[in-house]
């Protein structure tokens, strides 16, 4: 990304530019929180519904994967300045994880119960994260862009189900 051509598409000078954003990374991170505030504005929804939590987490996790890889096919360029800001670790990258780990967080909490302890919610979330990470880390979704989408849901469905239903038996309550 070339200041001088977001300036030039803008209609402005590069100066101008640099006027609200002082820095190539600055403007990075604006397009970045712009471009994600969809994505999380889909999760907030499907963390405050009615359903039973099971049901939100799936459609959660669906959610954020199908999103990125949509993303990744749809605005490759976008996807790749995304990518770069998680592995740099930028601002924006960091507040959208914390984000959507604050929004999981709820329903994870929702479906363990009040009477579980911090350990119980660490390890489902664990459990969440690692099983799905193949999915909702635009890092791999990246080396992965080639495999077929058919093939991408199929797998994240199998995943999926036999996370939730690790959920479901409680599994993830072993100590380890």
């Amino acid at each position: 990304m070339r200041l001088v051509a977001v300036a030039e598409a803008a209609g402005m000078t590069h100066a101008n530019v640099y006027r609200y954003f002082p820095s190539r990374d600055a403007l990075a991170d604006a397009v970045t929180v712009a471009w994600l505030k969809p994505i999380e504005a889909a999760l907030l929804d499907a963390a405050t519904a009615p359903d039973p939590a099971p049901d939100k987490l799936e459609r959660m996790t669906l959610a954020l994967a199908q999103a990125y890889r949509d993303r990744l096919e749809r605005e490759p360029n976008l996807f790749a300045l995304f990518v770069n800001a998680v592995e740099k670790a930028r601002p924006a990258a960091r507040k959208h994880r914390s984000r959507v780990r604050e929004l999981l967080g709820r329903v994870v909490e929702e479906a363990i119960g009040e009477d579980a302890d911090r350990r119980d919610r660490e390890r489902m979330m664990n459990l969440l994260f690692d099983s799905m990470h193949r999915f909702i880390s635009p890092p791999n979704l990246l080396q992965d862009r080639k495999l077929p989408r058919a093939a991408f849901d199929e797998r994240i469905g199998a995943v999926l189900q036999i996370a939730l239903r690790s959920f479901r038996s409680r599994a993830w309550a072993i100590d380890g």
